[in-house]
């Protein structure tokens, strides 16, 4: 299954739904998971980014759903990437390198 980082940086409104309910990240996770993405890791960041999740979503469709629902809240804004693990990588530079 495909592999995503989605950074987000909270709103106002964000921050504040975090102040009052810490819980409510628990909360979203299980919406997106209702939504059809499974969230393998989860981080929060100091900087210019607040969170970083990596996701698993069965295609790019699912997890544009998912970025355009809670981007919607106006809690949050997300910026998602796709990503593929360092063994695919290395596969797939072995088999471009073997046509040459």
């Amino acid at each position: 299954m495909p592999y995503y980082m989605m950074l987000t940086t909270l709103t106002d409104v964000g921050r504040k739904t975090i102040m009052k309910n810490p819980g409510r990240i628990w909360e979203v996770n299980k919406e997106v998971e209702d939504m059809g993405a499974k969230i393998i890791s989860q981080y929060a960041l100091l900087g210019e980014w607040d969170f970083v999740n990596i996701l698993e979503a069965p295609n790019n469709t699912v997890i544009a759903r998912v970025a355009a629902s809670l981007g919607s809240r106006g809690t949050m804004t997300p910026l998602t990437l796709s990503a593929i693990t360092i063994e695919d990588l290395v596969k797939e530079v072995q088999m471009a390198k073997a046509l040459e």
